[in-house]
């Protein structure tokens, strides 16, 4: 009895807050003219702001001006609208009075519940209903979209994206960014075996014959890769080769500090293979190593991904598998590791690259810069070194909204780097970029034509430059 009572004092209260203003006349509506106006102004000011950044030319900017000025005059002869009947609205009115409470309660007494337990908050899927990444995040995955659609050929960008689409749990556009980063630096170990781990992870734990081929060039590059180790034997137990998959766990293993973090995820893929080989799982399980402090020198596989051997859709990750952080703190200490080789040995000019691009993924950006100068330092005249150099210094400065001429020693290094590479792709597309920021626009057609002449028409670089120089032409 008292939900009724309740329900229908909030009927009530629902009508007492519609009804009134309806049995008055609606008051007379205001014009749009100072609102268009506000708009126009803001268009008129957009238009200064685009003239400004070099978007569009001054005759162009008279023309769009002249065209808000005459939509201003019209718009400023348009009359209000006249008021609403109140007799209309009093009709309304008593129908709802009558309709409201009798349909509330025809539909709740065929659908209603009033015996359903109560739902506690804490029992409520929060997560979902909060699922999403934040909006800067998303603006900030948007802003590097359109950065690698105006230069496609960068592949820690590719890099950058395809991680944080991993995050957004986003696996396919994962995929996709890492499989552009990876075409891109094909000789890169470090990101060939994240490309195979995500793929992986993104086909619900099943090692694909791309995912295989990518770690197994991994492991031409570096045999004692403990990700792609892992993974290569799982594509092959996944394949049917079962003893070949328990002959490189049990190697991984032994060849493996006992704090490592995928130590139980080895050892529960050999137990699971003996298994399938009628092997006793004690008697084919070496022993690891003797923890070390850091852990060893290994990019370490991921916690073994829903649907692949081993463990069923669904189920939760095994006690021992490594976290997020843990990954991390892994991932940070390969890159000192890298750096501490790179002081002892610092006539290794790719890895002085490799670490500027670890540097560059992990923000930090300082760091990245240091490491570029060593390397530029060591060999002056390698154009992808000068290419690096000024990429770090370029990293390092601050974005702004409005465009600014890059500083000399960029400009010296990429002309340098042209001057031995005259093919040099990122070199010819800064200079050109710094050349129409600096209003040099036959500067810029000269730099440009010289890089579209290396694309096919229909390639999306080409189409990109050929509006670019189609502008420059135009006067734009």
């Amino acid at each position: 009895m008292l939900f009724w009572i309740l329900a229908a004092a909030m009927t009530a209260a629902a009508l007492l807050l519609i009804l009134p203003p309806l049995f008055h006349a609606a008051p007379q509506a205001p014009t749009r003219e100072a609102y268009d106006r506000e708009v126009y102004r803001d268009q008129l000011g957009e238009v200064d702001r685009d003239h400004a950044r070099g978007l569009i030319n001054a005759a162009q900017a008279d023309a769009a001006k002249a065209e808000i000025g005459r939509r201003m005059l019209a718009g400023s002869e348009t009359a209000a609208s006249p008021a609403t009947a109140p007799r209309a609205a009093r009709v309304l009115a008593l129908l709802l009075a009558l309709l409201v409470p009798v349909g509330a309660v025809t539909v709740y007494a065929v659908l209603g519940r009033p015996d359903a337990p109560a739902q506690p908050l804490a029992s409520r899927a929060l997560e979902k209903e909060r699922s999403g990444p934040p909006q800067s995040v998303l603006a900030a995955v948007e802003s590097l979209k359109k950065q690698l659609a105006e230069n496609p050929d960068d592949p820690q960008g590719w890099t950058i994206l395809g991680q944080a689409y991993v995050k957004m749990n986003r696996p396919t556009e994962a995929v996709d960014a890492l499989r552009r980063a990876v075409a891109l630096s094909k000789d890169d170990a470090e990101l060939l075996g994240l490309f195979g781990e995500v793929l992986t992870d993104a086909n619900d734990g099943t090692v694909t014959e791309e995912a295989r081929n990518a770690f197994d060039q991994v492991l031409l590059k570096d045999p004692k890769d403990a990700r792609a180790r892992f993974f290569a034997a799982l594509g092959r137990y996944q394949a049917g080769a079962q003893r070949d998959a328990l002959d490189r766990w049990r190697a991984l293993l032994a060849e493996s500090p006992a704090n490592a973090p995928w130590v139980p995820m080895v050892q529960a893929q050999i137990r699971e293979a003996a298994v399938a080989l009628n092997l006793d799982p004690a008697s084919v399980t070496p022993s690891p190593l003797p923890p070390e402090q850091p852990p060893a020198n290994a990019a370490a596989p991921q916690a073994a991904a829903p649907g692949q051997a081993g463990q069923a859709p669904g189920q939760p990750s095994a006690p021992g598998q490594p976290s997020a952080e843990d990954r991390d703190q892994m991932i940070r200490g390969m890159v000192a590791n890298l750096a501490t080789k790179l002081e002892a040995d610092p006539s290794d000019i790719d890895g002085w690259l490799k670490l500027v691009r670890s540097y560059g993924v992990l923000g930090e950006r300082a760091k990245a810069m240091e490491a570029a100068a060593k390397a530029k330092e060591r060999a002056p005249n390698r154009p992808d070194v000068l290419v690096a150099y000024a990429g770090a210094i370029l990293q390092s400065i601050p974005r702004s909204d409005t465009p600014a001429p890059m500083p000399g020693e960029v400009t010296a290094a990429l002309r340098q780097a042209l001057a031995v590479d005259a093919t040099n792709r990122d070199a010819l597309w800064l200079l050109g970029l710094d050349a129409m920021t600096t209003g040099h626009k036959t500067d810029a057609q000269e730099f440009w034509g010289r890089l579209i002449a290396q694309f096919k028409p229909g390639d999306p670089e080409h189409t990109l430059l050929k509006a670019r120089l189609d502008a420059l032409k135009s006067g734009g």
